[in-house]
This record gives C-alpha cells, structure tokens and sequence, in this order.
C-alpha cells in the first residue's frame, strides 16, 4: 500500500469537486502534471480542459 498521492486520482477528484483544470497543483510539463490533468480529463472530459486553457 502506496501513501503516496496518485496525481491522476487527484485530476479525478477535483474533476468530481468541479475544480477547473487551471487547478493543477503539478509544474507543467512535469510527469504529475500530464497524470493528473489526464484524471481530470477522464471525469470532466475533453471540453472543460480545453475552456482551461482559454480556447
């Protein structure tokens, strides 16, 4: 058993809280930032990470 946190479990949590995807908590381009905004994708889906990045 990990104590680690899991960064894609995270995207997804905050997916489910309705954190935007701005929200990362990663550095972009680092590993934990793909996984997580990856989870968070998976809940939110396509749509709502790319109004993050202002499209």
């Amino acid at each position: 058993m990990t104590t680690d946190p899991d960064p894609f479990e995270q995207g997804q949590r905050a997916a489910r809280e309705n954190i935007p995807a701005g929200g990362n908590p990663y550095q972009d381009g680092s590993q934990e930032h793909a996984l997580w905004a990856a989870g968070h994708e998976e809940i939110a889906g396509p749509a709502e990470a790319d109004e993050s990045e202002g499209s």
